[in-house]
């Protein structure tokens, strides 16, 4: 996989965050109109500690001082970490996983506790996360036609010189192969508990979500 072109503030406050670094500074609530939970609260909601939450809020604020971020945006800076392909799709996706009000925004308190199951989070609790990113209309099923949509947008994303090359078939493939294995009872949709029994049970399936969360 190329290698990823970070936006700058935010990337540099995630990168902190991963290797344990911390700001000293007080986080300047009052230079946004968005005031995002009381840290203490967040730290109760995430796995982060308050340092580690103040050097994310700067990087958050730095990249969106209104402390909101609409969905161009989020595309914008998504896009700088997969330069070689068409991160637009995928970045969709992702907004309105994040975006758990869908009000078209995300604030800084979705962002860091959606941060903490994608980084720190269980298993069961990543799989949760994937499960809702894929279930694009959130009725509670996952459809090939979802799943497909996705797999579509990671693959645009990766770009054509991803190493080894892909087939142009390789999402059709990858759904297929999905919906054999999780999809249990073969009513043409994937439950949130085939997902997780399937997921949790299959080797396979767990090394082929290392596609997806190396794209979060």
């Amino acid at each position: 996989m190329a290698a990823r072109k970070q936006s700058p503030a935010l990337g540099k406050s995630i990168s902190a965050t991963l290797k344990g670094e911390s700001l000293e500074d007080e986080l300047e609530l009052s230079a946004i109109r968005h005031q995002p939970e009381g840290l203490d609260q967040l730290q109760a909601l995430t796995k982060f500690t308050k340092k580690e939450l103040q050097s994310l809020y700067r990087g958050f604020k730095n990249e969106c001082p209104s402390g909101l971020v609409d969905e161009d945006t989020f595309k914008l800076i998504y896009s700088q970490f997969f330069p070689q392909g068409d991160a637009t799709m995928y970045a969709h996706f992702l907004f309105n996983a994040f975006d758990v009000d869908r009000n078209g925004a995300i604030r800084f308190e979705d962002f860091v506790i959606d941060l903490s199951i994608l980084l720190r989070g269980t298993v069961h609790e990543k799989l949760n996360w994937a499960f809702n990113l894929y279930d694009i209309n959130k009725d509670g099923y996952i459809t090939k036609e979802e799943m497909l949509a996705i797999m579509k947008s990671i693959y645009d994303m990766m770009g054509r010189y991803t190493y080894p090359i892909l087939r142009e078939d390789a999402p059709i493939q990858h759904v297929e192969k999905f919906f054999q294995k999780m999809d249990k009872n073969q009513d043409g949709v994937v439950t949130i508990e085939e997902f997780l029994e399937t997921c949790q049970k299959d080797e396979n399936i767990m090394s082929s979500m290392q596609l997806f969360e190396n794209v979060i």
